[in-house]
């Protein structure tokens, strides 16, 4: 197993949407999006939805890079956050990564996992 790799980290928030607000909570994906365009160290952003759970996947180069975009989005974030909670939130990363992350994001919990092994393009 190598251990070589980027610093890459990743953010896995998973919202269950309140009844009633699936569609206003859609509405402010697109924003989210745009937001997050205009981060350079975003690898990856998306989200998918089943029933009333809407899923963001979302990567960047390192864990730095990971608290910029949640000050960048924090005001969409609040909002988001009167129609939905917070069901479940992975962070995944290198341990020296999963670190510079704890104190920040202590208020929440998450289920951190430590990266192990794999494969880098």
């Amino acid at each position: 197993m190598s251990n070589s790799h980027a610093p890459f980290v990743s953010i896995h928030p998973y919202f269950r949407v309140h009844p009633g607000k699936l569609e206003e909570f859609r509405a402010l994906l697109p924003r989210f999006v745009e937001r997050t365009q205009t981060e350079e160290k975003n690898l990856s952003y998306d989200f998918t939805i089943a029933g009333d759970t809407i899923y963001c996947r979302e990567g960047y180069i390192d864990a730095a890079a990971l608290l910029a975009h949640l000050e960048n989005v924090d005001e969409l974030l609040k909002k988001a956050l009167t129609l939905a909670d917070l069901a479940r939130l992975e962070v995944h990363g290198p341990e020296s990564e999963l670190a510079k992350l704890k104190a920040p994001l202590a208020s929440l919990d998450v289920t951190w996992f430590a990266y192990v092994c794999g494969v880098s393009h």
